[in-house]
């Protein structure tokens, strides 16, 4: 095994929106080829495949998810569950909450010490409003899913952020059940949780577990200045890496997590320069040099 195939890599897309006027096809060709070439571990598309629901809507979106080449892990988002969508999620893409494991080889497990990657997928959208809730009805079903494999890297892939995102304006749509959620993740001691739906990425350390927010791979609806966008999660036994790509080809190194001290610190969490500059937003609010 090459040594640069050992860390596991995870695509991590979002807000796609099939149907919407600002959907660019380039985008989403180019974010496919991309991925394709790297050939990750797994893609999480985690929400929003279409702009409102409909079939037809959900119909073009699976033609392109079908053109990506590794295995995926799909959940819906607000707007797929807008005009009875979560039907039509459902036939084309599966159940709403989901299970994916993969197992590591010997050689893997040892190095990554872990025994494979176990991605609960859960879907926080409710039919025809924008607020995410999860319930605490599925709470227990989440716990089940990551008991299975208790030596596995834990993942969890939400649409709806859980904490708060910068440069999007007034909050809306965040979970109404955050806080209990989150406490349950820290109970499981999640290893990552993957979101959508502001269209802004952003990363956030909390009790031990990284919180990416991914921006939209493939329309115009951004926020300010920042581009489209998908993440790339890359883990490894001591830490855990995120990159961001941009339609102009460039790969950015955004954050690097511990996973030793499992604690936020400027020496095992940061945002790189360039993905400030990149989010000009978060640029203008950065204090003068020399404080």
């Amino acid at each position: 095994m090459n040594v640069s195939s050992i860390p596991l890599r995870i695509a991590q897309i979002s807000d796609i929106h099939c149907g919407e006027l600002t959907f660019d096809a380039h985008l989403l060709e180019s974010a496919i080829k991309r991925i394709n070439a790297m050939n990750p571990d797994v893609v999480v598309i985690a929400g929003d495949l279409t702009a409102n629901g409909y079939e037809w809507e959900f119909e073009d979106a699976a033609r392109w998810v079908d053109e990506i080449e590794p295995p995926k892990v799909i959940i819906p988002g607000n707007h797929d569950s807008r005009n009875v969508g979560y039907v039509h999620f459902e036939q084309y893409f599966g159940h709403r909450f989901s299970l994916f494991r993969k197992e590591f080889d010997g050689l893997r497990a040892e190095r990554l010490r872990a025994t494979g990657v176990t991605i609960v997928a859960v879907d926080s959208s409710s039919p025809d409003l924008n607020d995410g809730h999860v319930g605490r009805e599925h709470y227990a079903w989440i716990g089940e899913q990551f008991a299975q494999q208790p030596d596995d890297l834990r993942v969890l892939a939400i649409h709806h952020h859980m904490v708060s995102i910068p440069g999007t304006g007034r909050e809306r749509n965040i979970i109404t059940d955050a806080g209990d959620l989150l406490a349950e993740l820290t109970k499981l001691d999640i290893d990552v949780v993957l979101s959508g739906h502001k269209h802004v990425p952003f990363f956030w350390g909390l009790n031990g577990m990284l919180i990416c927010n991914s921006g939209t791979a493939s329309t115009r609806r951004v926020r300010g200045f920042t581009p489209p966008s998908w993440n790339e999660i890359q883990i490894d036994a001591s830490t855990i890496k995120a990159y961001l790509h941009y339609e102009d080809g460039r790969r950015e190194l955004s954050l690097i997590f511990s996973l030793k001290t499992r604690t936020l610190t400027r020496d095992d969490f940061y945002l790189t320069d360039d993905f400030v500059s990149s989010n000009r937003i978060f640029e203008a609010s950065r204090p003068p040099a020399g404080r």
